[in-house]
């Protein structure tokens, strides 16, 4: 049975839509985990850098700051509801598009990993797994 050309296209597509590996537009995962954006200048074969974050959250943030800086507010964001709005939404230079973009980018890794931190709680309590039980301790520790 022959595919078409098209109908291959398609099903690439959707397989690597369903594999999730790129959830957010803008990023990509780096092998050792951290997440990193960066954007092409328009009309230029240059790119920004906009940094390397924990979360994919926080780099598709970066992201979405400045596609904004540079499209407009017709820019396809990827969370279009959680953008402020800025009233210096004027032409604005790439190395000025990067500190925003990053700065956005860090608060909100900075935001994610203290709501992901272990509590206090957990880490409290330090067992020494190399040192025998004494008989005075107690059992529910």
């Amino acid at each position: 049975m022959k595919m078409e050309v098209g109908a291959y296209c398609t099903e690439k597509r959707k397989q690597r839509l369903s594999q999730q590996d790129k959830p957010y537009r803008g990023i990509r995962m780096r092998k050792w985990g951290k997440w990193v954006a960066e954007i092409r200048e328009p009309n230029k074969r240059s790119r920004i850098w906009l940094g390397s974050y924990s979360s994919p959250v926080a780099a598709a943030r970066a992201y979405d700051t400045a596609v904004f800086y540079l499209r407009g507010p017709s820019a396809r964001l990827n969370f279009p509801e959680c953008l402020a709005e800025d009233e210096g939404c004027h032409e604005l230079s790439a190395a000025d598009i990067r500190k925003k973009a990053t700065e956005v980018g860090a608060r909100v890794d900075a935001l994610q990993s203290t709501l992901h931190a272990p509590t206090e709680s957990t880490t409290s309590i330090r067992v020494d797994l190399n040192q025998y039980p004494s008989p005075e301790a107690p059992d529910d520790i």
